[in-house]
């Protein structure tokens, strides 16, 4: 009865987040649906191209969404329950959601450009270059987790390669997820270059997801977890390179129908299990100040990440989403509801952990995603029941998938950071820039370096990555706050509701980085580095890099806000 409990009051409060303030910011900012976006006036067919609400819908939720709030609320349930429920549910509202409706929409008033772009109108060129210096380090992180949990989800025993029979849970997910891709390329085809409507395409592609999980279901496909990094990295590189109608839009689209109904079908096992007993909630309201992640600040707000607020999504917003928006009317939904549903779905990850609780402590789960289908699973049967193994597999299937949808568009947006950062005042493309600048500046480079960088990263083990991704993803969602209340302040529309979750997000994170500095620099003086000598300085290095460009941006915008008090 404790899980139903939860997830009514859950989804309660988020529709009534939705209803009430996000119509309240929605009004605030000015919402136009009579203006028109970039992707009408800037339409080019590769990056700027004009989506239909539904698809853009899917395209940014399911990037948005990765394995982050499925990770995230898992791994922090040791702080109990309460402390997890609250975060996602106040977070989404007033942080996440925040951040994300108010980054699409500052970029849609800016012709489609990037956060840092956005910086640079309010902040100057300067704050502009470190902005995006700091968002690619974040971007580095994002690949090499999503890399890693995406391989952990393929990869079979070392030697196996090819097609089998009988596949295990990882090689159905691995098959399923490559005929995936092939059934987004088709459907982007019909609907682009053949004119086929949403509606008929959209038919198509769901029948097509059933033939190819029942496919997956009985032929796999085997690799070893070195080839599946190799093969994921050319997989991401390609898709961040062509135009967003053959593979980028239609992924995603075709991707989000696994999502509702994976948390449909989370649901439906939340709603009966008081009836059918098939398990029971057994996280404690609250364990503790301190667990092994450390103290419940910053630890707690760090770890959820994704599950209430995310920087990365404001890169999303401003990078892909904000190039595709059909009218101003839908950003509501789109940047604001989309975020709530990833709370929802903390939440349900959360619930998912709590069915088995005692287990998931024991280390008996090879990843929290491993939990997460497991938990869900046991609501619809015995552990090795066919219900159990059907249900674990699509479960595992739907988080891989939305894991390769964040790297996806991950990689794209690291492109654009990576061009913009070589590209002077006046330069719109690669194209215009000379001498070495114009190689740096070209796709290819700035593609081949990010995903070479982050694929290497990705062999470490995750424990080695999420809390510095973490801490890494909290601190840029508490710079793009600072962001887009200053652009707003210099628009003269009210950025006052920014001002509290942008200190907040600032304080956890930079104290976080800080605990991470002083224990890494603690393990390496006493010598304990053993196995992990690189992966400590990685953290280190990485962890005062960030550090410092966050405190130069955060120096910067106090004497923005400064100058705009004086005005």
């Amino acid at each position: 009865m404790t899980a139903l409990l939860i997830i009514i009051a859950a989804v309660a409060l988020l529709v009534i987040g939705y209803v009430c303030y996000g119509s309240w910011l929605a009004k605030q900012w000015g919402i136009d649906p009579e203006r028109k976006t970039p992707a009408n006036e800037k339409t080019d067919g590769v990056d700027y191209v004009p989506a239909k609400p539904a698809v853009l819908m899917g395209h940014h939720f399911s990037s948005i969404a990765g394995a982050g709030p499925i990770n995230g609320p898992i791994q922090a349930a040791v702080f109990g329950w309460v402390p997890v429920f609250l975060w996602c549910v106040v977070g989404g509202i007033f942080f996440g959601g925040l951040q994300d409706f108010g980054s699409l929409f500052a970029s849609i008033r800016n012709d489609g450009k990037s956060v840092g772009e956005i910086i640079k109108t309010s902040m100057g060129t300067k704050a502009k270059k470190l902005f995006i210096i700091f968002a690619l380090l974040v971007l580095i992180l994002v690949i090499a987790s999503f890399v890693n949990v995406v391989a952990g989800t393929f990869f079979s025993a070392a030697g196996s390669f090819g097609f089998v029979t009988n596949p295990n849970g990882n090689q159905t997910t691995a098959m399923i997820s490559l005929c995936f891709i092939v059934l987004a390329i088709i459907y982007g085809i019909l609907t682009n270059k053949c004119g086929l409507k949403t509606l008929p395409a959209t038919i198509i592609g769901i029948v097509g997801i059933v033939l190819v999980t029942v496919l997956g279901l009985n032929v796999g496909f085997a690799m070893s977890r070195t080839a599946w990094i190799v093969f994921i990295g050319i997989y991401i590189a390609v898709a961040s390179l062509v135009p967003v109608w053959i593979l980028l839009q239609p992924r995603d689209y075709l991707s989000s129908f696994l999502l509702y109904a994976m948390i449909a079908l989370a649901l439906v096992g939340i709603v009966s299990s008081p009836v059918t007993g098939n398990a029971t909630f057994t996280i404690p309201a609250f364990t503790g100040w301190k667990t092994g992640l450390g103290t419940m600040f910053p630890a707690l707000f760090i770890t959820v990440a994704c599950g209430a607020c995310s920087g990365f999504h404001s890169l999303i917003s401003t990078g892909t989403s904000s190039k595709q928006l059909d009218n101003e009317k839908n950003a509501k939904a789109i940047g604001y509801g989309s975020m709530l549903i990833e709370s929802a779905l903390g939440i349900i990850s959360l619930i998912a952990v709590g069915m088995v609780f005692e287990k998931y402590k024991a280390g008996g789960f090879g990843s929290p995603s491993a939990a997460f289908g497991a938990g869900l699973a046991t609501l619809f049967g015995a552990e090795g029941s066919g219900a159990y193994n059907t249900i674990y597999a699509l479960l595992t299937l739907a988080v891989s998938v939305f894991a390769l949808t964040s790297l996806d568009t991950g990689t794209r947006l690291s492109r654009f950071m990576f061009s913009e950062l070589f590209l002077k005042d006046g330069e719109a493309t690669w194209k215009d820039a000379t001498g070495i600048r114009k190689l740096l500046a070209h796709p290819l480079f700035g593609t081949t370096l990010m995903v070479l960088i982050g694929c290497i990263l990705g062999g470490l083990k995750l424990s080695a990555i999420w809390g510095l991704f973490g801490a890494a993803n909290q601190l840029l969602a508490g710079i793009a706050l600072m962001a887009v209340a200053a652009w707003l302040g210099n628009a003269g529309k009210n950025n006052k509701m920014f001002f509290i979750p942008m200190i907040f997000m600032l304080a956890a994170t930079l104290t976080s980085l800080i605990i991470t500095i002083v224990k890494k620099i603690g393990a390496m003086a006493a010598g304990a580095e053993g196995a992990f000598f690189w992966g400590n300085w990685f953290q280190l290095i990485f962890a005062v890099a960030m550090a410092v460009l966050a405190v130069i941006l955060v120096i910067e915008g106090i004497q923005t806000f400064a100058k705009q008090a004086k005005k």
